[in-house]
């Protein structure tokens, strides 16, 4: 990512896997091209806003005849980084953890879990054709299989410790599922997920 990337706000980056998946039905529809109007409509936004967002890579389509799709989603999958796989460890072999490790939807888009850890392993050595390790072991089998990205799923007074450790270890992105907001270095990226929190904002709007 060149330094005019890191300018780039957040919220652009967490739209732009929403443009991806939407592509991708549309490619599914045997679609070849969409214009930023029909891509504001499916996705509840204007067509202003998406192009704003895309002027921040160059420019992906000509005016009047709309975006080529499978050009787009190309661009847009590297600009993820989305062309690669990603060695992926899960932290926390509990109900979640397990849930986490059989979701197939991180496999298909290339996330692979290679190996999860846990305090204790004596209940369980294997879920889903992934060895569960001592959580003692993380940092040697962090580096023997290149992993990147750190999936925790531990209970959130474990959640803060684990991530400091997953950090020591060389890792730069965490999907945080504890529900807390962990302090991290800022050269790693963390996303929480907190769905009681969803819950709750939705819940406002429900007595309207």
């Amino acid at each position: 990512m060149n330094d005019i990337e890191h300018d780039i706000p957040e919220i652009v980056i967490n739209r732009l896997p929403l443009y991806v998946r939407t592509l991708n039905d549309l490619k599914l529809l045997n679609q070849t091209t969409v214009s930023s109007e029909h891509l504001g409509f499916l996705l509840q936004t204007t067509p202003a806003q998406i192009r704003k967002d895309f002027s921040h890579f160059g420019k992906f389509g000509k005016q009047g005849r709309g975006y080529n799709i499978d050009f787009l989603l190309d661009e847009l999958r590297n600009i993820l980084n989305l062309n690669k796989t990603w060695n992926t460890c899960v932290i926390g072999a509990g109900k979640l953890g397990q849930a986490v490790i059989n979701y197939q939807g991180f496999k298909k888009e290339g996330y692979l879990i290679k190996v999860a850890f846990d305090i204790s392993t004596k209940k369980l050595s294997n879920i889903n054709d992934v060895e569960v390790r001592s959580i003692s072991e993380m940092n040697q089998y962090i580096k023997e299989l290149n992993i990147k990205i750190g999936i925790v799923t531990v209970p959130s007074a474990d959640a803060q410790g684990v991530i400091d450790r997953l950090v020591q270890c060389g890792i730069k992105g965490i999907l945080n599922y504890a529900p807390m907001k962990p302090m991290i270095p800022n050269n790693v990226s963390c996303m929480n997920i907190d769905p009681v929190l969803s819950l709750q904002s939705m819940s406002y709007y429900l007595d309207k």
